[in-house]
């Protein structure tokens, strides 16, 4: 049990080595049959890099033990982050098998029957971070976030479509906005549609159109969202939730720029800069076979990744500033203990729930502290209950029941802040019935 939880330790965070990089991180193929290949990741640079056998892959490798998407790579601007994506055979850095890893840039990582060489090069040092604090609408003056600044501006003047990832609440559709604002379709239509709110029978229908009679309830031709948005910025959200069935047909649309209506075999050119965003794992569900490669491939041309609020450091509280005065009380300073309390708080709703609770706040001053987020002193009290569980000595079967009996509201309130509240969005995360899910929380309330 003691070396399962050591295990579990070094591969959740693990430094091996207090030697401080250089600005570009060298990744050789030491030994493989790939042996020589090479990339660099500069330290400025926030973008993921995927290793594995996909044509998506910045380093593709051809080792058969090494799976399509193995691992990605991302500098965090100090480190060489190292993430295995769920492999078939695993990832060890100096030995340890890892989930993942800060490198420094003198480690050795085997994938399959791959070894490969990550070293810190003495390229010339790369700008720092931008002192600008937002990108359009998108506001954060931390590192995470000034160090996405520069990539955005380039990625807004190009014409490549654009992935955006993150939690729930990190800002995507403000982000894809901004990337909007700041390109040469500035002055032309920008169109949202988001895949989960639409039933599945009718997404073709809303993103191609329809013609009259196609189905029953077509009463009347209807232009969908890429014809909406020709000449202009068609934001797709949560893209992670297109149907298989879809995916091909918007692969043809953002590749060739043509569509057909639903009912309809004429194909129309559209001229639409596509960019998507997804909460969900992307790599995983290409490696699961819930997201064609091909497509994920097409869409990943630009990726950013938004960080989570609680890895925004000096964001909290820049932001509550900002939404105070934006809701309306301009020379009433929010207070520091709010503030301060705010801080204490990891925010799983991110920027969106933080907005929230400003505005609650703002409503309802003193009266808000009634209903303000349960503020965690220490993230160990989330599992408290674990070790009070084993002091009581019960059989594994009471044991076993005791612990679900305690853990379910934790999940159950985590699962709704994540996703605003909305059950039914939280049942869909949970991977239950929503019946089931109010059968849960109502067991709970007693």
């Amino acid at each position: 049990m003691t070396h399962q939880k050591e295990e579990t330790t070094l591969a959740n965070a693990t430094r091996f080595s207090l030697d401080l990089p250089s600005d570009t991180f060298t990744v050789t193929v030491a030994q493989g049959v790939d042996e020589g290949v090479s990339f660099f990741v500069e330290r400025a640079d926030p973008t993921r890099f995927l290793v594995g056998t996909s044509p998506a892959c910045k380093l593709r490798l051809t080792d058969r033990k090494v799976s399509r998407r193995h691992l990605a790579l991302e500098s965090t601007g100090t480190f060489l982050q190292v993430t295995d994506l769920n492999s078939t055979n695993g990832t060890t850095v100096n030995g340890l098998r890892i989930a993942s890893a800060l490198l420094t840039g003198t480690e050795t990582v085997v994938i399959g029957s791959t070894s490969l060489r990550v070293q810190a090069s003495g390229s010339p040092p790369q700008p720092a971070a931008p002192s600008i604090a937002r990108f359009g609408q998108l506001l954060g003056g931390s590192e995470a976030m000034r160090r996405l600044y520069p990539l955005c501006d380039r990625l807004a003047k190009s014409s490549v479509p654009i992935l955006i990832e993150g939690e729930t609440g990190t800002g995507k559709e403000l982000l894809a906005e901004s990337l909007h604002e700041h390109s040469r379709r500035k002055d032309r239509p920008f169109v949202v549609f988001d895949c989960s709110t639409v039933a599945p029978s009718l997404i073709e229908s809303r993103l191609f159109g329809h013609e009259k009679g196609a189905f029953t309830g077509a009463t009347q031709r209807r232009k969908g969202v890429f014809e909406l948005a020709h000449g202009g910025t068609l934001f797709i959200d949560e893209i992670g939730e297109l149907n298989a069935e879809l995916q091909p047909r918007l692969l043809r649309a953002i590749e060739r720029g043509e569509i057909a209506r639903v009912g309809s075999e004429t194909w129309i050119q559209v001229d639409v800069r596509v960019i998507a965003a997804t909460r969900r794992d992307l790599d995983q569900a290409v490696q699961n076979g819930e997201f064609r490669d091909d497509l994920f491939f097409r869409l990943a041309v630009g990726r950013v990744e938004l960080p989570p609020l609680r890895r925004r450091h000096g964001d909290i509280g820049l932001l509550a500033k900002h939404f105070w005065r934006a809701l309306g009380n301009p020379d009433e300073p929010i207070s520091a203990d709010t503030l301060a309390r705010f801080e204490q708080y990891d925010w799983p709703g991110n920027v969106r729930e933080l907005l929230n609770t400003v505005a609650r706040h703002c409503a309802l001053g003193d009266l808000a502290a009634f209903q303000a987020p349960v503020y965690r002193a220490d993230a160990q009290q989330d599992i408290e209950f674990v070790r009070a569980v084993l002091e009581m000595d019960l059989p594994l079967s009471e044991a076993k029941q005791e612990l679900v009996h305690r853990f379910e509201p934790l999940y159950l309130a985590r699962v709704l802040a994540n996703n605003d509240g909305d059950v039914g969005r939280a049942a869909e995360a949970a991977g239950v019935a929503r019946r089931y899910f109010n059968v849960l929380r109502a067991r709970h309330r007693k």
